[in-house]
């Protein structure tokens, strides 16, 4: 009966909307912190091992087994952490919404969040497909609710229902898939697809399960949702569905690939290609955004990219019999996994941070920040360093593991995939410059210069309880930095049991190449040291004076001539244009006009496969429109509908069509 106190967290829940508003932010941590302690201590002890727990529960509707792997355990890990951040930056944050909402909202916005997090640790523990699959709903609806926080605008309605019918289309996927397996093996669950996979051809089922999976992980063309849905969500939520949530559908990918049996070089050079589209068009799509968030929602489509080109690698290299490039691509992907929660997270975090302060997310109106918000300044440019993979950060490790299995791939197999090896590490390269570029437009423009408006009140930064939980992501980042292998080894052993491969990895040789990087990256941050330590003691009697930064003999220039994030990308939106669109809104001046009067530019950034979608939408709302027609509110006429409906059927029972 011991293990029954698992489902407490599920009672707690339910009491959420009745404890009083003054207590219940206390009492809602009580219960994630509750959740996070009773699933991660059985995953630490199960990460290091290759077998599996299983807990029993006999309820109303039958029995339910949880089952724990080091897989699930790895991904319950990484899913507590940063819902656990989020919740406590939650506090602060929500602050700003004190006068607009009431309590009910606020407890049903706390109720949908636990049960988020409760929906994903059961998909990450469930293998029965129909249990599996009511997790799998309990996630896109308790994140549906979380969307609709703000539900009085009109585009965060349209952005949360478009967002749940794209969630219901993968949810039909994946109905269909498990369904083909249940017809092949007489079994709906995870652990059948062995089964199946070993009798049947391998790359149908699993390009099904991999659409339904992918919709929720991002990739392109399946992403339409996620540019939308995370800025319309409050910064906290977007953290954890950008960090975790869409992992879920990494998982399901990955759980899905250790059943494979048979196709995996057309599996994984497929799986290959889709996440190096995702993740080149992502961040050239992130590039031209003025909205932080939406910008930062296109870089999860990236990173969800390149997490997928380590999968792809990984599947690779088994099809090849080439265990070295399996395991290093697959323990590449499941560390960017981590790293991607990490760094998302604290970008989200940071970026709901300048929110809060200055009321806008758009790039266009922000500027100086970093003198107002020091804190937040040095932890965005923390996160941005990692997400562009340099070195000393977490970043840079997980995609260094997926640079060396692409170029070992280059001489492993023929001539076909070696070109399909070169053509993703070019892509990798240039993700990679790309991101660079992204963010010192981000951090350039909105952290340095001058203000780009004065401001009627004065500026802070904000309280303790939002930076601790970022400043705690950062010493993450840091610590898988300079202390890689501590990450590498358990998740190269969850990667050889969950794929059956040999030790493939020399990791003597491993620890002495990162071992390598982190003295380079400590001697260069002792340098820097050194160099601010004698600025401040040859500084520190002197009287210091600030001005105006030196215009070059032209003192009568504003806020105004600062770069914008336009003017920044304006080079690269041109020589993109093929690929990436946008919409410029202006006022021409006429030749008849001497003297022009005051005009306004605006760039709007378009996404060409959310303009398919929409051509779609707008041709169903169509139809429907016409269909509408029908609804007469006459009596007669819907009594001649049942009897043509019936004059339909007899015909076709008649003629043995039925």
């Amino acid at each position: 009966m011991g293990h029954y106190i698992i489902v407490a967290p599920v009672i707690l829940s339910f009491l959420i909307p009745v404890i009083p508003g003054k207590v219940r932010y206390y009492y809602v941590l009580t219960v994630a912190i509750i959740t996070v302690l009773l699933t991660s201590i059985p995953c630490f002890t199960m990460i290091p091992g290759q077998g599996i727990r299983q807990f029993v529960f006999l309820g109303p509707f039958g029995q339910i087994n949880l089952v724990l792997d080091n897989l699930s355990a790895f991904f319950i890990l990484v899913t507590n952490f940063t819902v656990l951040t989020g919740l406590i930056y939650s506090k602060g944050y929500l602050e700003i919404y004190s006068r607009s909402k009431n309590d009910a909202q606020f407890a049903l916005h706390y109720f949908s969040y636990i049960w988020l997090h409760l929906s994903m640790l059961g998909v990450l523990m469930l293998r029965d497909g129909l249990s599996f699959l009511i997790a799998w709903e309990l996630m896109a609806v308790s994140s549906f609710m979380l969307i609709l926080f703000e539900a009085e605008k009109r585009t965060t309605l349209k952005t949360a229902v478009n967002y749940l019918i794209q969630m219901h289309i993968g949810l039909v996927l994946l109905v269909i898939a498990f369904l083909i397996c249940e017809a092949g093996t007489g079994e709906m669950s995870f652990d059948a697809l062995g089964s199946y996979f070993a009798d049947h051809s391998n790359s149908g089922l699993f390009l099904l399960f991999f659409a339904g999976f992918a919709i929720k992980a991002g990739f392109i063309p399946f992403h339409t949702w996620l540019p939308e849905a995370h800025p319309a969500a409050p910064t906290h939520v977007s953290g954890v569905m950008s960090g975790v949530m869409i992992k879920m559908g990494i998982y399901g990918i990955i759980r899905v690939m250790t059943y494979i049996r048979h196709d995996f070089l057309s599996i994984g050079w497929i799986v290959l290609i889709i996440s190096a589209i995702s993740g080149l068009l992502g961040v050239m799509m992130a590039i031209i955004q003025h909205d932080m968030k939406k910008l930062l929602a296109y870089h999860s489509i990236e990173n969800i990219g390149i997490i997928g080109m380590g999968a792809g690698i990984g599947m690779m290299g088994i099809g090849l019999n080439n265990p070295v490039l399996a395991i290093l691509g697959f323990t590449g992907s499941l560390l960017h996994v981590l790293n991607h929660s990490l760094f998302k997270s604290l970008l989200f975090y940071a970026t709901g941070a300048v929110h809060k302060i200055f009321h806008t997310r758009n790039i266009e109106q922000l500027g100086g920040v970093i003198h107002k918000m020091p804190h937040t300044a040095f932890l965005f440019l923390l996160g941005s360093m990692a997400i562009c993979g340099l070195p000393p950060l977490n970043g840079f490790i997980s995609e260094f593991l997926i640079y060396s299995g692409l170029i070992r791939g280059l001489s492993a197999g023929t001539a076909y995939e070696s070109l399909v090896m070169m053509l993703a590490l070019t892509a990798l390269v240039m993700i990679g410059g790309l991101a660079i570029f992204c963010f010192t437009k981000v951090f350039g423009v909105v952290f340095l210069g001058t203000p780009r408006k004065d401001y009627s009140q004065p500026l802070a930064e904000v309280g303790t309880g939002m930076l601790f939980p970022q400043y705690l992501t950062a010493i993450l980042l840091v610590v898988i930095g300079f202390i890689p292998m501590l990450f590498i080894r358990p998740i190269s052993l969850i990667v050889e049991g969950q794929f059956h491969l040999q030790p493939g990895i020399d990791l003597v040789s491993m620890t002495t190449i990162f071992s390598k990087i982190s003295v380079i990256s400590i001697i260069l941050i002792i340098m820097v040291l050194i160099v601010w330590g004698i600025r401040h003691f040859t500084l520190r009697n002197r009287i210091l004076r600030s001005g105006p930064t030196w215009g070059c003999g032209y003192t009568a220039g504003t806020p105004r001539q600062q770069y914008t994030g336009t003017s920044y990308a304006a080079n690269f939106a041109e020589l993109s244009a093929p690929i990436v669109h946008s919409c410029d809104e202006y006022l021409p001046v006429p030749e008849d006009e001497i003297f022009p009067a005051a005009r306004e530019f605006h760039r709007h950034p378009r996404d060409v496969f959310r303009g398919g979608l929409n051509y779609v939408l707008d041709l169903i709302m169509l139809v429907l429109k016409k269909l509408a027609r029908l609804q007469t509110g006459n009596i007669q006429h819907y009594i001649l509908y049942a009897f043509v409906f019936i004059l339909i059927i007899f015909s076709l029972l008649f003629f043995n069509i039925l």
